[in-house]
């Protein structure tokens, strides 16, 4: 049986075993976060600038940089997350401009009723009120069916499904033709992935109606402001 001094001395020694692993973790810890933070801080102008690249990558898919001479880096404004455009969150809107005159405005939206969930897009919208271009930033769509609605992913390479949007307005397409031609619209889709392509044609609709119907507030707001939408 041990006896009172020797249970006392092996207490001790658990004790000092165990703050010694304790500082050993605390010291890990400190040094870990030191890297990471270091890390992070050496790494952010690289993530930003690859952000700022992909962003200016999307927006030259839907407004070619020829067609303004404006940065439209700075001359944006924030919008609030808009039912119109089905965003839950704060985005920016671009406008291009051309020796001053608008030419486009260039924005996000995005379809939650796509046969996968939600379907991202970004689209430019010219002065006039045409769809000049849309793209499908994110989706989940089934591969091989209903996917196609993304260009790099249409087999159709030569006239991707997307492309029928283009240079596409309500003088051409009234709003209420604007639909698959599954229910009654303009747009073609595919047979048996109808469910994605209504999801995309219903999203830029009601996308091309809000901007036409908010293009003047929205060129003539000052750059970095952020847009308020009418009160109904």
């Amino acid at each position: 049986m041990s006896g009172p001094i020797e249970v006392a001395h092996r207490e001790s020694s658990v004790l000092r075993i165990s703050v010694r692993t304790a500082a050993i973790l605390l010291a890990f810890t400190l040094v870990f976060t030191a890297l990471m933070a270091g890390t992070y801080k050496a790494t952010e102008p690289m993530v930003a600038a690859s952000a700022l690249a992909e962003k200016l990558r999307l927006i030259g898919e839907v407004l070619p940089p020829g067609q303004y001479d404006n940065d439209l880096m700075a001359d944006a404004i924030t919008l609030p997350p808009v039912p119109a455009l089905a965003l839950d969150d704060e985005t920016r809107l671009w406008r291009a401009r051309r020796n001053g005159v608008p030419v486009a405005l260039v924005f996000e939206a995005a379809a939650r009723d796509g046969y996968s969930g939600r379907i991202g897009l970004i689209l430019a919208v010219n002065a006039n009120g045409r769809l000049l271009a849309l793209r499908v930033t994110s989706h989940k769509e089934t591969p091989g069916l209903g996917d196609y609605i993304d260009p790099k992913k249409d087999k159709n390479k030569a006239l991707p499904w997307i492309a029928q949007f283009s240079n596409m307005g309500f003088d051409s397409v009234p709003p209420k033709k604007w639909r698959v031609k599954k229910d009654g619209g303009r747009f073609d889709q595919m047979s048996g992935a109808t469910i994605s392509a209504r999801a995309v044609t219903n999203a830029s609709g009601r996308a091309l109606a809000w901007a036409m119907e908010n293009r003047d507030k929205l060129f003539a707001l000052p750059p970095n402001s952020r847009f308020e939408e009418k009160e109904p």
